[in-house]
């Protein structure tokens, strides 16, 4: 039993990947599932689509690889974050779609309590903001709006969770209703320094406790697989949020050390210890994955909007490039942007500049400008948006005296090498790749080992974590500040606040 099967539910798709001892992936799978969109705003999930895909996902790595269920040590789930889902515990139907974190439908709710004065009060318990990204007024769209659902919350008779509830639901036969203190942080119902449900929160968003699941450790004993699922039941001992899981999968456990994921957005978080820091900068604090519950990890957190998206905008809006793995082929073909700045602020800016009515603009446009100017401008401004999210932990960071040695990256867009050299030029430091860039599944399956013993600490994991490249910076400070300058120029000239 040395296998860790790693349930990695994202959301555009579910994926399986099967770990051995040494954090080697051995096998995986992957299944998209339907996105829905009912109105503008909106977006939705089939709770069904979810828990079929992560369940053929599973079967599939299993078979494929010959692994049985009875050699597996344990499960270990890192899940989309925020995503809500209210159940009958009798029935196990949802009530309703899931309603993704990226639905906006209760932006007015939202700016009610905010214009009511509660975000100060809501942010000093939580950490977040108060916006439609988090769980509660989700929540309490559901509730209001399904014809009896609130009294039968009241009553015990509904179960809400984000989606590692509904997988360890599901995967339990209804026997677990349960989350992990990482996912719980993402309620905006969740008290970040007490680690329990706030009376106070619940009663601000009109949310009956009777409908909250359980909150346990990210290590910790989740149930077992009902047996009929795989062949064997499998111990499921770890359990984490996507963004927290891949923090741990990076191996960043220590005060000071941070990881960011480039995909189509971008999230950067910063390990702080013990220490739940409020920020000044316009981030996010949030509990990380933590292996007991005696002993509260915390980060801060930090999100790009449009990250790889950029990219994405080059091939299908500007045509400039038929796939994207092009576009660094196309910028190194000039030495620099010729002073071209591109902000991608299409759906608005994100941390720490929060501005969601600001628009893309490119400045700096001259007859000399070239398609491959404008591709090199679009790696810098993914760069340029990290390092001022990395700027802004750094000054929140300030008063626990930490000093930052290096960024550990993971995500599809960090196998550009254009891009991670871009990055360490305008932060100063060096920039570290993986030899595993799967780093969510990779934390939730160091999670589970933890969980089970497989692996006795986080000094032996940071053994199993390995670097493929490391990039080290070629500028001087003076050329860093006066490119970063530029960049914070333009986006000046995109803000509407």
């Amino acid at each position: 039993m040395t296998y860790i099967l790693a349930l990695d539910q994202g959301t555009s798709s579910s994926r399986s990947l099967l770990f051995d001892r040494e954090g080697r992936c051995i096998a995986q799978a992957q299944q998209e599932f339907a996105q829905h969109f009912p109105q503008s705003g909106w977006v939705e999930h089939d709770p069904h689509d979810i828990w079929a895909s992560q369940l053929a996902t599973a079967t599939q790595v299993l078979k494929e690889s010959g692994i049985a269920a009875s050699q597996l040590s344990a499960i270990g789930i890192a899940n989309q974050r925020e995503t809500t889902l209210v159940w009958d515990k009798q029935t196990g139907e949802p009530i309703h779609p899931a309603i993704v974190w990226q639905d906006r439908r209760t932006q007015p709710l939202c700016q009610q309590l905010i214009d009511a004065g509660h975000e100060t009060f809501v942010t000093a318990k939580t950490g977040l903001r108060l916006d439609p990204y988090f769980s509660a007024t989700k929540l309490r769209w559901i509730l209001e709006h399904i014809p009896g659902a609130l009294q039968r919350a009241q009553k015990g008779e509904l179960a809400f969770g984000t989606v590692d509830s509904w997988l360890m639901w599901k995967l339990t036969s209804g026997q677990q209703h349960l989350c992990d203190v990482s996912n719980a942080s993402r309620t905006l119902l969740f008290n970040i320094h007490t680690q329990e449900w706030d009376s106070e929160l619940l009663t601000l968003f009109g949310i009956p406790h009777a409908v909250l699941p359980t909150v346990r450790a990210s290590c910790d004993d989740f149930g077992h697989t009902t047996p009929s699922l795989f062949g064997a039941a499998i111990p499921i001992r770890g359990v984490a949020g996507d963004q927290q899981a891949a923090l741990f999968g990076q191996a960043c456990f220590d005060e000071g050390m941070v990881k960011n994921t480039y995909g189509t957005g971008c999230f950067m978080l910063m390990h702080t210890g013990h220490h739940a820091l409020s920020s000044e900068h316009g981030l996010l604090c949030t509990s990380a994955a933590q292996p007991t519950a005696k002993s509260p990890q915390y980060a801060l957190e930090g999100s790009v909007f449009i990250g790889g998206a950029v990219v994405q905008w080059l091939r299908d809006g500007l045509k400039a490039i038929s796939a994207s793995h092009e576009v660094e082929a196309l910028a190194a073909t000039v030495s620099d942007s010729d002073g071209v700045i591109l902000v991608p602020a299409f759906t608005g800016l994100g941390a720490p500049y929060w501005d969601p009515d600001a628009r893309g603009s490119i400045t700096g446009l001259t007859r000399n400008t070239s398609m491959a100017h404008i591709a090199y401008a679009a790696l810098e401004s993914i760069a340029f948006q990290s390092t001022a999210l990395l700027q802004a932990m750094l000054h929140d960071a300030q008063k626990n005296a930490i000093v930052l040695k290096e960024l550990r990256v993971d995500g599809g867009a960090c196998s550009n090498n254009m891009l991670m050299q871009l990055q360490a030029d305008l932060l100063g430091i060096d920039v570290v790749r993986p030899a595993m860039i799967e780093t969510t599944a990779l934390g939730a399956a160091y999670l589970a080992g933890l969980g089970c013993g497989l692996f006795s600490s986080h000094a032996e994991l940071s053994q199993h974590w390995r670097i493929d490249r490391r990039f080290s910076p070629r500028t001087t400070a003076d050329e860093r500040a006066q490119r970063f300058e530029h960049w914070e120029r333009a986006v000046r000239r995109t803000r509407t606040l």
